[in-house]
């Protein structure tokens, strides 16, 4: 039998925080899914900003 999901996995936007700060146009945004029972709090992930040309810390917005 299949699985019934209570939707434990969400989507979730990851967005960068220097390049926030920085005040350049444009934005670096990720989308990727977590598990809400396994993460409650908000995501905090290393990714590549191409704009900046470096790698950043890219924090769960919403």
């Amino acid at each position: 039998m299949a699985k019934k999901t209570k939707d434990a996995r969400v989507q979730v936007i990851l967005e960068c925080t220097e390049h926030k700060k920085s005040g350049m146009p444009g934005t670096s945004r990720y989308i990727t899914t977590k598990n809400r029972k396994n993460t409650s709090q908000r995501m905090e992930l290393k990714k590549y900003n191409p704009i900046l040309k470096k790698h950043t810390v890219h924090k769960e917005i919403k």
